[in-house]
């Protein structure tokens, strides 16, 4: 099962200070508005920034990306990947799949120690 890039995301209290710590690392911002979401990137590692969207961290993939937001030639869509997830036994939540036949989408499953893992698709 192919799963797209990976980063993570972190709910940030303060936007400014978030992008000043990761910046001091050697990363630099490929992407957002600045305000409520920063995607930061130190060569092929990115995480992305968020303020006031969600609580707590989330590892996220995006099925479409093969990283830092360059497309990939092919993919398995993320409609397919809830589908074997489902199949396998795993519960999704905040599921957006049913929403468009194709095109963006997402949802999210919890591992058994309460970390939560965003299937994002942006394409």
């Amino acid at each position: 099962m192919e799963l797209g890039a990976f980063s993570v995301s972190l709910a940030v209290e303060d936007m400014g200070a978030s992008r000043d710590f990761y910046e001091k690392l050697g990363f630099a911002m490929v992407a957002g508005d600045g305000s409520t979401w920063t995607i930061v990137a130190n060569g092929t590692t990115a995480i992305g920034l968020f303020h006031g969207m969600f609580e707590g961290n989330i590892l996220t993939f995006n099925p479409g990306w093969k990283g830092l937001g360059e497309p990939a030639q092919e993919f398995t869509d993320v409609r397919e990947l809830r589908a074997e997830l489902v199949s396998g036994g795993l519960d999704v939540s905040g599921d957006t799949t049913a929403d468009t036949p194709s095109g963006p989408a997402s949802f999210t499953v919890t591992d058994p120690d309460g970390n939560v893992i965003l299937l994002d698709q942006h394409v």
